[in-house]
């Protein structure tokens, strides 16, 4: 199976941690360069340093930019002027009950969710038809399918990727350039540990794997595992997409939700 990303350059979006740093290592793993991207200089500098100690292939350069907006986009793109793969991962999320969601918080949310791949897509996926090879990613959600409701904004705009990936992949169909989105579960990354950490100061449970299957329990029951998934299971999925091997595979939304969502197709 041919998974050799050598001499292919990536940039995965909100990479200096959580999934984003996860998929960034697991490409760099497969021979990439990989374009690490945060908010600010420093922790991109800092995730670049950290990533060197524990990997042994591949290399990282710097892309630092916000690209929740238009001027930080721009940023990545002087500094980054082409790229093979793109991986859309930076997000947020809040829970926040549906009546106190301000009309300020869906714009941010869907600016930094939706808008953010948009624009990078924008920028870089017409050098890779040109090129006759490319992978673009989306870092969508299982909300995207099962609207959360402590944070219906969150699952508006993961649904909004299904579609922008979707109508993406059918744009450059035939030209070499793969699109697909992947829907990660409930995952154990550390905006999510950080949530639980903070919940657990009210019950007193210290062991984080305990409080994951107690909140898949609790709130997606029809978990399969039974358990939050890793951010490396969730890096195997994009790593696997962005290689030669998934060449056939394009306009799909690919699941890593431990079979959270009840269907078959």
């Amino acid at each position: 199976m041919d998974i050799d990303l050598t001499g292919r350059r990536a940039l995965v979006t909100g990479s200096t941690g959580g999934i984003g740093y996860a998929i960034a290592k697991a490409l760099a793993a497969l021979g990439a360069t990989v374009a690490i991207n945060g908010r600010t200089q420093e922790r991109v500098r800092d995730a670049i340093t950290k990533l060197k100690g524990e990997t042994s292939t591949g290399a990282f350069i710097a892309a630092p930019g916000d690209v929740a907006h238009a001027a930080g986009a721009e940023r990545v793109r002087t500094g980054l002027p082409d790229v093979d793969i793109l991986v859309n991962n930076a997000g947020i999320f809040e829970p926040k009950p549906f009546f106190e969601i301000p009309d300020e918080d869906w714009q941010r949310f869907f600016e930094t969710n939706v808008m953010s791949g948009v624009r990078l897509s924008r920028i870089y996926t017409p050098g890779m038809v040109e090129r006759g090879w490319g992978r673009v990613v989306f870092i969508s959600s299982e909300s995207g399918l099962n609207i959360p409701v402590e944070m219906v904004h969150y699952g508006m705009t993961k649904t909004a990727q299904l579609a922008v990936s979707r109508g993406l992949a059918e744009t450059v169909s035939g030209t070499g350039v793969t699109v697909n989105s992947v829907l990660p579960g409930p995952t154990l990354s550390e905006g999510v540990a950080e949530f639980m950490t903070k919940m657990a100061a009210q019950s007193g449970e210290t062991d984080l794997d305990a409080m994951g299957r107690a909140f898949v329990a609790e709130h997606r029951p029809t978990s399969l595992i039974g358990r939050l998934a890793t951010v490396s299971e969730v890096a195997n999925m994009v790593a696997y997409i962005c290689s030669p091997a998934a060449s056939a595979t394009s306009g799909a939304a690919l699941r890593v939700d431990g079979g959270v969502v009840r269907s078959i197709a």
